[in-house]
């Protein structure tokens, strides 16, 4: 069968190559002579007096008599909150991200002939261009601790360390690597590399276990991943992550593995006037920003550079076939629905 005759599988999935655990959240004092002695971030629940702070409807704010009467309403909630301890000044997050063999081979696909029109397309990349680029640039997004989220800023120092089988790579200084380009290179973003790029390719079993140590200062507060409240009956306004310890504690803070997941493959500068590296997803999506950076009528969605090249044989150029390799890793379901 001819690439021309070919269409794209009704069923086709591809598992995720970067396996990550969930962050496991702890606390230590940098000032203490054993470093070894530290506790975990318990997550307490608070309640509060809120202010009435959202926007008004004019009938309200345009009468002085009824935003008084509004605003001496109580605003009472019940959140969840986390901090470090006051004899603690240093936050301890750690995960592991097991690296899987890519081949270009499908979970699962429904045709036959598309499946190897596809495994052909992916071994010619990996014959030509290889996974060096994208796993330096995952190495960099470990290194850098973007990971971290919003407990990266405000930090004084973060330090970073990452195992892997017997070897042991430290990062002093996690903030030096910028999170806006992937320009630095260096041992330590080598090292890590070379180590996800033995995984993908297969070479050996791969499994990365990652910590950074970012000093926050005494007391301050931190934060886990917050849950999606489903119930709308829930008597809290803010729900944090919850992860036990081998003790069976479940008040330890965590974060999400999807959260985590997210911020190492936040490697995708090739979308049409990039500014910052956003998450590789198929249409460029960033929920925080309510955009889509990948539009399907520029043609610079994974859909329409994916099906281009495998069915018509018309390959992107070198950044976009990163891109689009860089989904399939990520994993998903890619089929095409019979309906419109």
């Amino acid at each position: 069968m001819s690439k021309t005759a070919l269409k794209t599988a009704s069923v086709l999935a591809f598992e995720r190559n970067l396996d990550v655990s969930d962050a496991y959240l702890w606390q230590m004092d940098s000032q203490a002579d054993n470093n070894s002695a530290k506790s975990p971030v318990v997550i307490k629940e608070k309640s509060v007096r809120g202010t009435i702070s959202n926007r008004l409807k004019n009938a309200i704010t345009n009468d002085p008599a009824k935003l008084d009467a509004e605003t001496e309403k109580a605003n009472l909630q019940k959140v969840d909150s986390a901090a470090l301890d006051e004899t603690n000044d240093t936050l301890i997050a750690r995960f592991s991200m097991k690296v899987l063999p890519f081949t270009g081979k499908p979970n699962v696909c429904n045709d036959q002939d598309y499946q190897q029109a596809l495994e052909q397309v992916v071994s010619d990349y990996l014959d030509n261009q290889g996974v060096d680029e994208l796993a330096r640039r995952y190495a960099t997004n470990i290194l850098n601790a973007r990971w971290l989220w919003r407990n990266r800023v405000g930090t004084e120092r973060i330090e970073v360390t990452v195992k892997c089988n017997d070897k042991t790579i430290t990062v002093e200084d996690a903030k030096a690597y910028g999170l806006k380009d992937f320009s630095t290179n260096d041992e330590n973003i080598s090292q890590v590399a070379n180590w996800i790029k033995a995984g993908l390719n297969g070479d050996e079993f791969i499994i990365l276990y990652v910590e950074a140590k970012a000093i926050i200062g005494y007391g301050q507060e931190v934060y886990p991943s917050q849950e999606l409240i489903l119930d709308t009956g829930s008597k809290k306004s803010k729900v944090l992550y919850r992860v036990s310890d081998k003790k069976g504690f479940e008040d330890n803070a965590g974060m999400h593995s999807q959260k985590v997941s997210n911020a190492i493959r936040t490697i995708d500068d090739w979308y049409p006037d990039a500014e910052f590296p956003i998450a590789v997803e198929p249409y460029g999506a960033v929920t925080t920003l309510g955009t889509a950076f990948r539009q399907p009528k520029a043609k610079m969605d994974f859909y329409t550079l994916f099906d281009n090249w495998v069915l018509k044989g018309d390959e992107p150029d070198i950044d976009q076939q990163h891109y689009v390799m860089g989904v399939l890793i990520r994993g998903g379901v890619f089929g095409a629905s019979g309906k419109e």
